[in-house]
């Protein structure tokens, strides 16, 4: 009788999903349904904890990088700004200039409140959902972890006996197995040979049969054991699948939020669709549209060469002096009257540029407004003016035109 050789029957749907993913040996040793195959899936558990250690670290480090760029755009802007405002460039182009450095200060504004975000808010709120997830035990590891253990365990425990019990049938069969197939070898050997007396051969021949029946009842305890173990099959699978869905369930929580976690994040750092920012660009842009080359040469022949007011000479008569003594009353009448005749005499002027005070005792005007010009332009570039309401104040004199 030939021998025959049995492989361990599982269920169905266990060996396809083995045979689709793994081969037989990764099969064996890799499977989630062998024992202890199932560690990885609770480990998920601290992974799943450390890695929101490590996002926030991530982002704790980002937001480093936003408050040190915040901190270089305002640094830069307060470098170039004295520099920019004493350039030789004048007008519209100067403008356009100064609007860069006053873009970047609000870039900077904008990249602290984008660095505070991903600190308070983002880091925050992970923080907090950890802390309300995972629940650490006394001496070590996680609630969740140890629940998920404790039914895994408890599941695969009645399984791993059976195995075993099946592996240790296999091994009988297979050893019965190989000693009927050698004594069917030695019989072989011993038939025909005349150098091996009949008593002996059939001795083997004796040997050789009881090998055999050895080999069929082993096999017949090892396909009993088999049974057992295919029988048990659906209860093992319908178990552990109970714990491992809901371990799932608890891994898709912590994937759902993670996944809303990190949309926070992009949409604090997703600055193209930033209004704020789109606004900063917009006026920048605006700024750079507006330089005019003919303004800024009307405004320079204005202020420094043919547009000029000047006193042309003229023709003046000789009057003699009146020579009689000024008392304080008449010195103090004339003050006065001179000090009238400049506050409601002046020029008419036109204002180029919009222009906002910076101190109380500055004007404010709009582009091609008009006003009085009732005191020249000082030393440091400033006159003094009085709008039609009648307040005064000083303003730069290369803003205007004379009208």
């Amino acid at each position: 009788m030939g021998i025959v050789r049995l492989s361990i029957f599982e269920p169905d749907s266990i060996m396809s999903t083995l045979s689709a993913e793994t081969g037989p040996e990764d099969a064996n040793n890799q499977s989630f349904w062998m024992p202890g195959n199932y560690h990885r899936t609770v480990k998920r558990t601290e992974d799943a904890f450390q890695a929101c250690n490590d996002i926030v670290a991530c982002f704790q480090e980002r937001a480093r990088v936003e408050r040190q760029y915040a901190q270089q755009l305002s640094e830069w802007s307060t470098k170039w700004k004295p520099l920019v405002d004493a350039s030789p460039l004048y007008g519209s182009l100067l403008q356009a200039w100064q609007c860069f450095l006053s873009s970047a200060d609000r870039l900077s504004s904008l990249h602290s409140s984008i660095c505070r975000a991903l600190v308070s808010e983002d880091g925050d709120r992970i923080r907090t959902w950890q802390k309300e997830t995972f629940h650490k035990k006394m001496f070590g590891g996680f609630k969740e972890s140890q629940d998920f253990e404790t039914g895994f365990s408890r599941a695969q425990k009645p399984w791993a006996k059976r195995l075993k019990k099946l592996e240790k049938a296999r091994s009988a069969f297979h050893k019965a197995c190989r000693k009927e197939h050698m004594a069917r070898e030695r019989e072989a050997h011993a038939q025909g040979n005349p150098d091996i007396a009949i008593e002996k051969q059939r001795k083997i021949q004796e040997e050789t049969e009881l090998a055999r029946q050895e080999t069929e009842k082993v096999r017949a305890r090892y396909e009993k054991v088999l049974e057992e173990v295919t029988r048990y099959a659906p209860r093992y699978m319908e178990e552990m699948e109970s714990i491992f869905d809901q371990s799932q369930e608890e891994e898709r929580k912590r994937i759902s939020f993670l996944k809303q976690a990190f949309l926070s994040i992009h949409r604090h750092l997703d600055v193209t669709n930033n209004e704020s920012v789109k606004a900063v660009y917009n006026e920048l842009h605006n700024t750079l549209m507006s330089i005019s080359e003919q303004e800024d040469l009307r405004w320079w022949k204005n202020t420094h060469g043919p547009g000029m007011p000047t006193d042309w000479p003229q023709f003046q008569e000789w009057t003699p002096d009146k020579k009689h003594k000024k008392g304080r009353k008449e010195v103090e009448q004339k003050a006065v009257v001179m000090e009238r005749s400049v506050m409601i005499g002046g020029v008419r002027v036109r204002a180029l540029y919009d222009y906002v005070g910076q101190e109380t005792d500055e004007l404010s005007f709009k582009a091609g407004e008009e006003f009085l010009k009732i005191e020249d332009e000082d030393d440091q570039g400033w006159c003094r003016g009085m709008m039609d309401g009648g307040k005064e104040g000083l303003y730069p004199a290369n803003y205007v035109e004379v009208v």
